[in-house]
């Protein structure tokens, strides 16, 4: 016995996470830990002892965002509501730690993005009293707290993530000094991790890092995605869709590609955010793709990956962008035509070298140029819908309420939360949502295709 206190298992915690799929597995592993400390997860703040926020603070408008999220959770702390505690944790607390105990006394403490393993000891420490006051984060990054149990925040599909932390140091990215240099799980982790999930129903696991095609660099010496997807392949059920995101362009090799191209499972999508076309823009980025680069590889991706489907993200507004740089940017659009494409503006993050770099792009300019960005895209990616039109895929079905006429569903084409939905029209009886169906779409628009199960359109 550790002569700790026996928990309450009245004790109701609300954790709301923010920012990418890299939160979502982090709050998950604690939300996991404080279940098995006997906390109960809730719905709904208003019945919570403990608040807990999982912040993202990438880009200035990440950081209001999260900003907003906690005052909205003030009025349920008391004296006003029935909270006893509020948390922040993440890189909101690894990036401006002092700040938020300045701004918002109303918080009790903060844990930085090496410390979600402590989250536990954190409101165990606060109920006591014991725990420190204006304690700041420690270290940062790491997987110390993704081992165990995790609760999965999705039924059908749940984020891998395979590595923590970047070592790429783009000029503009504040990620390495708030998440630290790359640390990639071992294969063997990865599996075991990948193999539990699927036990809890999962049927598409979606590998998530910040650059995952240099995967197992720091472990192994070299790249290993091709050889972690392969051990996937053997090892997961069949019925279980592997998706891969986050790729750069200069580190995709053949082998990579033969792998993806071995395997129906590994599925024929890739998120590959370019950030630009112009040369000389990507280098002052310092970003080690070219454009031909960008180009050659992309090529290499639709000849072996048929029916692939692209994501990209690009940037404009970055300091020193001309109008020439932008049409360079347009030109390349026009000429992959990536399925989906997410433009952000530049925003100068402290610390960054893009922050202190001159030749400021004025606000209204870096605006028309997103403008101009999002209006080719919107062309380019009704087109590439319009091409799905008569295809048959096969859709996980992710939402449907009694009386609903359609249903919301995914193929292989399209990532939860950032692509469009496909919208189902289905009248079998007793369909079994567990499992995938073959729908063939009919109608599409810019961000949302229309589709029946192949079973009543043969009919």
């Amino acid at each position: 016995m550790s002569g700790r206190k026996q928990v309450d298992t009245t004790m109701k915690f609300f954790l709301l996470t923010l920012g990418c799929p890299k939160n979502q597995v982090d709050a998950e592993y604690m939300s996991a830990q404080l279940c098995k400390a006997g906390f109960v997860a809730c719905s709904d703040p208003e019945d919570a002892d403990v608040l807990i926020v999982n912040t993202c603070s990438f880009i200035e408008t990440a950081r209001a965002e999260a900003a907003e999220n906690i005052l909205d959770l003030l009025p349920y702390k008391k004296p006003q509501g029935n909270a006893s505690f509020l948390i922040i944790t993440g890189c909101l607390p690894q990036m401006i730690g002092q700040e938020i105990y300045d701004a918002l006394p109303e918080v009790d403490t903060i844990l930085g993005t090496a410390e979600y393993s402590l989250i536990v000891e954190a409101v165990h420490g606060l109920m006591a009293g014991t725990w420190p006051a204006g304690r700041l984060p420690r270290g940062v990054g790491g997987l110390a707290h993704v081992r165990g149990e995790r609760i999965p925040a999705h039924r059908q599909y749940a984020w891998l993530k395979i590595a923590e932390g970047c070592s790429n140091h783009c000029t503009y990215c504040a990620i390495p000094s708030i998440r630290g240099t790359q640390i990639s799980q071992p294969i063997s982790a990865l599996s075991e991790e990948a193999l539990a999930l699927t036990e809890l129903g999962v049927k598409e696991l979606i590998l998530v890092a910040q650059d995952t095609t240099r995967y197992g660099q720091d472990l192994y010496g070299k790249p290993t995605l091709d050889l972690l997807l392969r051990d996937l392949d053997e090892k997961l059920p069949s019925n279980v869709w592997i998706r891969t995101m986050y790729f750069y362009a200069d580190a995709i090799t053949d082998s990579l590609i033969e792998t993806m191209a071995s395997s129906p499972r590994i599925l024929n999508y890739i998120d590959i955010p370019i950030q630009h076309a112009s040369d000389r823009i990507l280098k002052q980025m310092g970003r080690s793709e070219t454009s031909a680069i960008i180009k050659e590889k992309i090529a290499k991706l639709r000849a072996m990956l048929p029916g692939l489907i692209l994501r990209t993200t690009v940037m404009v507004g970055f300091p020193g962008e001309s109008d020439e740089d932008i049409e360079e940017l347009l030109s390349l659009m026009e000429e992959v035509k990536f399925d989906r494409l997410g433009c952000f503006i530049f925003s100068p993050e402290k610390g960054t070298a893009a922050m202190r770099m001159p030749n400021k792009v004025a606000a209204g300019v870096a605006e028309d140029r997103y403008d101009k960005v999002m209006s080719l895209q919107r062309q380019i990616e009704l087109d590439k819908n319009k091409e799905r039109i008569g295809s048959v895929t096969d859709v996980i079905f992710s939402d449907y309420e009694q009386g609903d006429i359609l249903y919301q569903g995914r193929s292989y084409g399209e990532a939860p939360d950032v692509d469009p939905i496909i919208w189902v029209a289905a009248t079998v009886p007793d369909l079994d949502l567990s499992k995938r169906h073959p729908v063939r779409i009919i109608d599409v628009d810019n961000y949302s295709l229309t589709g029946v199960t192949d079973y009543e359109y043969r009919e």
